[in-house]
């Protein structure tokens, strides 16, 4: 008897010892438009920061040449999530049947996107672009219904050409091959401050740029009604790395980090570019006139109905 009980004492000594094994981490596909932009990077943040781990969640980002790239990806299931796609093309591509809902609110306002020309351009101001071209990321990205509706308000006559990413642009306009590049922080600012370049635009220019939600995270329907649960946990690990992004001081130093930038020029771009109102995640804004806008560029046929957009924003509510 005491042999036995020195025997269970011992197995369960023993097994105590052994580490329990690990849980596994749900795996989430993202696209994310823009890569080293403070707004599209708060994934990349809350990963580096440990937060969406502790959520149970890990983090599979591809990065891509806008937010028409990103929609795509999202409308084939090739990725769960796609980070930054523009709100206007969202809502057309919606309305035609694709399988994409709208998961959280992202850039609120267009003021983070620029028009630069090289500074030995004859190009003064936005006004001076009559029959010239401007570039814009992809089709149906923020930075093209941006430029669109810039020419819009200014009434010029520019002409709008798919430039790709940031450094693509860029190699571009200073190679004479278009007129005006275009931009995002942390992108050209050295560029700026050393003035290699002019910037003559921004998207809050356009007036109507500055109350709408220009950009949005979606993620494929299927996806959504499958894994409820992962979606629910990943806004709230996305929401706690925003909070994260601009009250910790550990962020920027990891922003500048991924970003390869200069702390303050982190906190510069925080600061003059992407305010903590821009980004917040849990509110489409502009509804009514992104509609609008949509339909004035052929991207969308009629308004969506209320039932619609209750079917297309679907946002988990915060705790």
């Amino acid at each position: 008897m005491k042999l036995r009980k020195i025997a269970l004492l011992a197995a369960c000594v023993f097994g105590q010892a052994i580490p329990a094994p690990a849980l596994a981490l749900d795996s989430l596909r993202l696209a994310v438009g823009a890569p080293n932009n403070w707004d599209t990077s708060i994934p990349e943040i809350g990963k580096r920061a440990g937060i969406f781990a502790k959520h149970g969640l890990e983090l599979d980002i591809l990065y891509t040449q806008g937010g028409g790239e990103t929609m795509q990806a999202v409308i084939s299931g090739s990725v769960d999530i796609g980070v930054a796609a523009g709100t206007h093309a969202v809502i057309g591509a919606f309305s035609k049947g694709a399988p994409i809902r709208i998961l959280a609110a992202g850039t609120t306002g267009a003021g983070d996107l620029y028009w630069y020309v090289p500074a030995s351009s004859p190009i003064k101001s936005f006004a001076d672009t009559n029959g010239k071209t401007a570039g814009y990321s992809t089709a149906g990205a923020s930075t093209h219904i941006t430029l669109l509706t810039l020419i819009k308000h200014l009434a010029t006559s520019t002409r709008p050409v798919s430039s790709g990413a940031s450094a693509v642009t860029f190699a571009q306009a200073m190679s004479g091959q278009i007129d005006v590049g275009w931009a995002s922080p942390p992108f050209g600012l050295e560029a700026l401050r050393d003035g290699r370049i002019r910037l003559i635009a921004r998207g809050n220019d356009a007036p109507s740029m500055r109350e709408q939600t220009v950009r949005v995270h979606i993620v494929n329907a299927n996806a959504l009604s499958q894994r409820k649960d992962v979606m629910r946990r990943f806004m709230e690990a996305y929401r706690e790395s925003y909070e994260f992004l601009f009250a910790d001081p550990k962020a920027i130093r990891i922003f500048a980090e991924y970003s390869r930038v200069e702390e303050e020029l982190a906190t510069q771009i925080r600061d003059e570019f992407l305010p903590k109102a821009a980004l917040q995640p849990d509110r489409v804004l502009g509804l009514e006139n992104i509609m609008q806008d949509a339909a004035a560029f052929k991207m969308l046929a009629a308004p969506l109905s209320k039932d619609q957009l209750s079917e297309l924003i679907q946002i988990p509510a915060a705790k």
